[in-house]
Parts: C-alpha cells; structure tokens; sequence
C-alpha cells in the first residue's frame, strides 16, 4: 500500500488529479506552438521519455512503428509508467498523458528535443490526438487506458503479463496535423546520436518494410 495521494511526492507530474482541463485546451488551442512541423515532433516527445529511462538504466531500447491507419506507436523496454496504490487500494497511475510535466511544460528553455524545439511533454501528444491508447506493463501489473482529445475514456484496463516490462504508446495525430510520415531510420539514428543511452529502431508497416536502425 503506497498510502495517501496527499504525501506523495510529485517529480515529473503532479498526483493529485487525473485530469487538467484547461491545460489540455490551451494545447489544443495552440497546436503549431506545441507540434511545430507535425506529428514527427509528437513522436520525439514520446520517443524522449523513453531516453529518460534508458539513461536511468544504463542502456534501454524504444521501436517506433507507423501503422497502416495511420497511427503511430513506440515502444520501450523501459520498467512501464509508475503506478501506485492510494488509500482506498484504488490503482493510480502517474497521470502523464492529461496533466502537464513539471519539469518542461512551462520551462520551454529547460530541454531542446532532436528537432530542436522545447520539450513539453507527453500531455502535448494526447491533447493533439484524435485517440491515444497507453499499454503499461510493470513487474506489479499490466494495464492499458484509452484517451480521445487528452481525456482518460476508459479505467485502466487489465492487461495480461508477457514477461516484459515497458511502456507502449500508439496515437492517431488530429486529422489538421496528419500529413504523409517523413521518418527515415536515418533520423532515428540521429535521435540515438542525441540520446546516446538509446538504441531507436523504424518498423514502417505502411508498405510492409521494416527500416531499423543499429
């Protein structure tokens, strides 16, 4: 038992609440300030939460897959999203898709991505989709949330152990930034340039060709 909300301490994201309303509007308000080039910024944004936890480790792997209805998903083989027990045995998981990041959202000069555009968080990608769906796998359980717009439309949901931890987020862009994918394997060697704990690999489902990277 992980105890009261109230004393949890917030790092990346802040664990009591769920949901931030307005902050999801303005982003989606302000989508060329928080996608600037597209939907290939939203992947970077996701792609770099999975270098934060191949740094913490010492080495970590992420598969990026663009799929034939034209979502994308990445993949990591990371510990998954922090998830706790409050003090009524209801599982919260660290609300990272529709509450901003402490550490970047507001703090636009804290952190460049690849792109070199500021980092702000995963909330950007879930405020920017049509629908999200986030698979969480953790040595204490599994679960999977779907969210159109930002917001959470399903609990977490159960998801059977595969012996594998890690973190999966797949996403349809908002049909205003959809737009033909331009990633290339080159370029996630690049994102494994910047991030140098990372290893990045393509997988383009789109025309049945897989381009991987190292």
């Amino acid at each position: 038992m992980d105890g009261s909300r109230a004393s949890w301490v917030n790092t990346t994201h802040d664990w009591a609440g769920i949901v931030e309303a307005d902050h999801l509007g303005r982003i989606r308000q302000g989508s060329a300030e928080f996608a600037p080039g597209g939907p290939e910024h939203l992947v970077l944004e996701i792609v770099a939460y999975a270098a934060d936890e191949a740094a913490s480790r010492g080495g970590g792997r992420c598969v990026v897959t663009l799929h034939t209805d034209g979502s994308v998903s990445v993949k990591d083989d990371g510990r998954g999203t922090d998830t706790r027990v409050d003090e009524y045995g209801q599982v919260v998981k660290k609300p990272v898709m529709a509450t901003k990041d402490l550490r970047f959202f507001d703090l636009p000069e804290t952190e460049r991505l690849p792109d070199g555009h500021p980092r702000r968080g995963m909330s950007v990608v879930a405020a920017l989709s049509e629908w999200l769906i986030h698979t969480n796998r953790r040595l204490n359980g599994s679960w999977s949330q779907r969210y159109e717009h930002g917001v959470p439309v399903t609990d977490l949901q159960p998801v059977e152990a595969d012996g594998t931890t890690g973190t999966c987020v797949r996403f349809l862009p908002d049909q205003a930034l959809r737009s033909r994918w331009s990633l290339t394997a080159g370029d996630l060697v690049r994102w494994s340039e910047h991030w140098p704990d990372l290893t990045a690999r393509l997988d383009d489902q789109r025309d049945g060709e897989d381009r991987s990277g190292p």
